[in-house]
């Protein structure tokens, strides 16, 4: 069992800071990112990004102890964070991909709302939550917002994929799973670790990817600091406030705070990249907030009447 670094604070109040950390450390991914692509090729990206990210996390593994804990974990956490970096492998990748072919970083971030309906409907199936009526029209609110973001922009197949739509699809849904296997995990293996296990498998596939392409390292300073200032707030800043929300608060909760990165995208992208969105995408995109907003209320409800029922039951049993 991991030691708590917050004592004194309430579970939910801690889950619920951590989750806004997380989004706000995520809202800058899509920025920064972005400026970066704008410069850079797809893999210098991945391996310079990440590059970064590996000397973020690696002073803080070994100042806090947390890299001792590495030798003490079972075969059976070994074998989730083998699962869990092929899987965070390929939801980054997808997720860079389509922020590289979107015009704007504020629809791909829209669009990633989709991530709470697979957490929602993952975590039925394993980890044994239940799904109400409520739950049902927040999806359909998100799936309609979805719909209206990219009705008027991806005709065909290959305009869905071709504008990164696609392939935040794929990245949504293997997230939602590596989310619903990290809940399912997470008193065992410690969010440090599970932050360094995603970087590691990122850069180790990026720099493998330089090395076969012959992708030169000169990019320009401007890049670099776009991509050093990302990855702080990213892979680092995010990657642990997100898994350690996971240890207070339910998924599902930690997901309706990160659904409001949107809006902070939305206003980054103002200021840094001097890009808005079309206003069918953003009435689309404030429509899937919304959707998380509804989904995740409903969840919440249904466990506060659940825990009033039992209350009641207890009362009627006692002499």
């Amino acid at each position: 069992m991991m030691k708590d670094p917050f004592p004194g604070i309430q579970p939910t109040v801690k889950g619920l800071t951590l989750a806004l950390l997380a989004t706000l450390g995520m809202a800058n991914v899509y920025v920064f990112s972005k400026a970066a692509l704008l410069e850079v090729s797809y893999f210098q990206f991945q391996f310079f990004w990440f590059g970064f990210a590996l000397i973020w996390i690696v002073p803080f593994m070994g100042i806090t102890g947390v890299i001792r804990k590495i030798h003490g974990l079972t075969r059976a956490s070994r074998i989730t964070l083998v699962v869990m970096g092929f899987l965070e492998l390929g939801a980054a990748s997808t997720l860079f991909l389509s922020i590289q072919l979107a015009e704007n970083p504020t629809t791909i971030s829209f669009l990633s709302n989709l991530t709470p309906i697979f957490v929602t409907l993952f975590g039925i199936r394993f980890l044994g939550e239940r799904f109400n009526a409520v739950e049902a029209v927040g999806i359909i609110l998100t799936i309609g917002g979805v719909i209206l973001i990219t009705y008027t922009r991806d005709a065909s197949l290959q305009e869905f994929f071709g504008k990164g739509s696609g392939w935040i699809l794929v990245s949504s849904v293997l997230s939602s799973i590596s989310i619903v296997t990290a809940k399912s995990r997470i008193r065992d293996i410690h969010p440090g670790i599970l932050t360094m296990n995603r970087v590691v498998f990122l850069f180790v596939f990026a720099a493998g990817a330089m090395i076969i392409r012959q992708e030169t390292l000169q990019i320009s300073g401007r890049a670099v600091l776009n991509m050093a200032i990302g990855s702080m707030m990213g892979p680092f800043l995010t990657g642990l406030a997100q898994y350690w929300s996971l240890r207070y608060i339910e998924a599902s909760r930690s997901m309706i705070i990160q659904s409001t990165r949107s809006l902070f995208v939305l206003v980054g992208s103002m200021i840094y990249l001097s890009i808005l969105p079309e206003m069918m995408q953003l009435t689309g995109g404030l429509i899937t907030i919304t959707g998380v907003i509804v989904m995740t209320w409903g969840k919440m409800r249904f466990r506060q009447a659940k825990g009033n029922k039992k209350g009641r039951n207890l009362k009627k049993s006692l002499p």
